[in-house]
């Protein structure tokens, strides 16, 4: 006996599907669409609002979902707005990322104010650091200046 990766399902019984109960489906379904269709075309402008909202919440829904009434709190169902309704001067509400984007570029422009006034640990680690950096150069500067006099006056002495 040869073993391969698929399993035979010995002993199940085959399903069929009964033709009867096929035509007995599509004659319902057929007489849905036709009793949309019906509902749609004699609707007048007025209940055409009502009806569109309907027709939302009566869809066609597949598998289980049509036999099963779902009362799901956290669904929301997307219903098509009109232009006329569009509120585009209403305030865009920001999502987490572009709220803590936007705090982080803030607090990084205040960070930068308080440093060039100094007033951060960082700025007076820094400027610290430069005032002595500067004292040593100063006090470089001043002995270079006194050798170099120094030179001068032993060169000056030495031509007389």
């Amino acid at each position: 006996r040869l073993i391969s990766g698929k399993k035979g399902h010995k002993g199940r019984g085959k399903q069929f599907s009964n033709p009867e109960e096929i035509d007995r489906q599509m004659r319902a379904q057929r007489e849905m669409e036709e009793a949309a269709g019906a509902e749609k075309g004699s609707a007048s402008e007025s209940e055409e609002d009502s009806s569109s909202e309907d027709e939302s919440e009566n869809r066609k829904r597949s598998g289980v979902e049509g036999l099963i009434e779902i009362e799901n709190p956290n669904r929301v169902s997307q219903k098509s707005k009109k232009v006329t309704e569009l509120e585009v001067e209403a305030p865009k509400e920001l999502s987490r990322r572009e709220r803590e984007e936007i705090e982080k570029q803030k607090s990084k422009e205040r960070y930068m104010k308080l440093h060039l006034e100094g007033k951060t640990d960082q700025a007076r680690a820094d400027l610290a650091r430069l005032a002595i950096i500067k004292k040593q150069r100063e006090e470089a500067a001043k002995k270079r200046e006194e050798l170099r006099k120094e030179k001068e006056a032993e060169e000056a002495k030495g031509k007389r």
